[in-house]
C-alpha cells in the first residue's frame, strides 16, 4: 500500500530523532514533514540537527533534504496537509504546557490529527491517554471530543509519561485475570534520555544518583488512573485505585526505565508466583488481525535470573517495545514484589506514539 505521509513536530529534538529513525523503514508511514524551533526553521534537515544528532542509527536520506518549517506555523502544515504532504503530525515539542497546549490544539483545529508525546493534554477531559494494548477503546472518545470543539478532521491523542511505561502492562495483566492492585509502593530509576538533550548536567549525574525529577512522581501516581478509568457522558471518569505511591530517581543510565514494586491486591490473590508469571506470558490484548508493526509479539517477557532485568540487557527486547520482568517474589508488607524495565525513548516516547498512531488507524480515525 501507499504509505501515509506524516509530520513531525519538534523533529530535531530527541524524542523527534527518535521518531524519524523508528519510521525510516515503517510499512505505513512516511516522514514528509518536519517542523521545529524557529532557530531551525529555513534550514534543511540534515543542517539543522548537524553536530546535533544523538542516535547510532541515522535518518533516511529524503529526510536529510526536508526543509525544516517553523513548527509555530500551523498555516504551513495546513498547507502540506491540503497537498496530500503531511495526513497527521506526531507531536514531540519541547517548550511550555500552556504553549504545547495551545499550538497542539491549533493544529487539530485546522484539521490535522495530533498524535502527541507531551503532557499538555494528558489531564484534558476528552482526550484520551492510550497505551494500546490497555486502553484502545479509550480512542472511541474521538469523535465526541471533535464534535464538543467543532473540529472536523482534527483531534488529539496523547501517550502517557515514559516513567509508568514498564509496569502499567503488568498491572493490567493481573486486573484482567481477576487480580486488580488495590496499593502500590513504586520506586523508578530513571535513565538520562529522559530529560532530552543536553538534559541533566554530566557532574550532576557521574558518580550520583539524583532522588527528584520535577513532576514524575505526581504523573506515576496519577496517570494510570486516567488509563484504567472508563468514558462516561463524552468525557473520561478515573478510576479509583490502584492508589500509588511513588519514588521517582535520575539514574547514570543511558536508556531504560527500571521500576520496583510492591503490590496489594484489592481482594482475590494469585495461587502462586507461577500462575502470576502464566498471566504475564499469555497477556495479548491487541487484536491479532490488526497486526500493528510497532506492536511487541510478546508485551511482557519474564526473565528467571536473579540480576534481571538490566537496562544494557534488556531494553531492546522485542524492538524495544516489551516490558520485561523479574525478580517477582512475595512481599513482607504488601503481597508481591517485582522489577521491571521498559525503553524509556522508544516503548515509552516515539516507538509507544507509533503504535498509537497504528491503533488509531486501524480503528478508522486517521486515513
Amino acid at each position: 500500500m501507499d504509505r501515509i505521509p506524516v509530520g513531525i513536530l519538534g523533529a530535531t529534538g530527541m524524542v523527534g530523532q527518535n521518531y524519524i529513525t523508528l519510521l525510516n523503514d515503517h510499512p505505513w508511514f512516511e516522514v514528509r514533514y518536519v517542523a521545529a524551533s524557529p532557530r531551525s526553521a529555513g534550514k534543511k534537515y540534515e543542517e539543522a540537527v548537524a553536530g546535533r544528532w544523538q542516535l547510532a542509527k541515522t535518518y533516511a536520506p529524503h529526510v536529510g533534504s526536508l526543509m525544516v518549517e517553523d513548527a509555530n506555523d500551523v498555516s504551513r502544515a495546513a498547507a502540506a496537509f491540503k497537498k496530500g504532504e503531511c495526513s497527521f503530525v506526531f507531536s514531540a515539542l519541547e517548550m511550555g504546557k500552556d504553549e504545547t497546549r495551545a499550538l497542539e490544539e491549533a493544529y487539530a483545529s485546522a484539521g490535522i490529527p495530533v498524535i502527541s508525546n507531551a503532557s499538555a493534554h494528558r489531564w484534558t477531559s476528552d482526550v484520551p491517554v492510550l497505551i494500546a494494548e490497555i486502553n484502545p477503546e479509550h480512542a472511541d472518545i474521538i469523535p465526541a471530543q471533535k464534535k464538543a470543539r467543532g473540529w472536523d478532521r482534527g483531534f488529539i491523542a496523547v501517550k502517557p509519561n515514559c516513567s509508568i511505561q514498564s509496569y502499567m502492562k503488568p498491572l493490567h495483566a493481573l486486573a484482567q485475570a481477576g487480580y486488580p492492585a488495590q496499593r502500590i509502593i513504586v520506586t523508578t530509576m530513571q535513565a538520562v534520555s529522559g530529560a532530552g538533550y543536553p538534559g541533566v548536567p554530566s557532574l550532576d549525574m557521574l558518580d550520583n544518583i539524583v532522588p527528584y525529577i520535577g513532576g514524575e512522581e505526581e504523573k506515576s501516581e496519577k496517570e494510570p488512573l486516567k488509563i484504567f478509568g472508563c468514558i462516561e457522558n463524552g468525557a473520561f471518569k478515573n478510576a479509583e485505585f490502584p492508589k500509588i505511591s511513588a519514588h521517582c530517581n535520575r539514574v547514570p543510565v543511558t536508556d531504560g526505565h527500571v521500576a520496583t514494586l510492591s503490590l496489594e491486591f484489592a481482594a482475590k490473590k494469585p495461587g502462586s508466583m507461577e500462575e502470576i508469571k502464566a498471566i504475564w506470558a499469555a497477556y495479548k490484548r491487541l487484536p491479532q488481525e490488526a497486526d500493528l508493526p510497532m506492536a511487541p509479539k510478546h508485551p511482557i517477557i519474564y526473565r528467571e535470573e536473579d540480576n534481571r532485568p538490566q537496562p544494557r540487557k534488556d531494553r531492546d527486547a522485542d524492538k524495544a517495545m516489551a516490558v520485561v520482568i523479574g525478580r517477582l517474589r512475595p512481599c513482607n508488607v504488601f503481597d508481591i514484589r517485582f522489577t521491571a524495565l521498559s525503553h524509556n525513548t522508544v516503548r515509552g516516547a516515539a516507538g509507544g506514539g507509533i503504535l498509537n498512531a497504528e491503533l488509531l488507524k486501524y480503528k478508522g480515525y486517521l486515513a
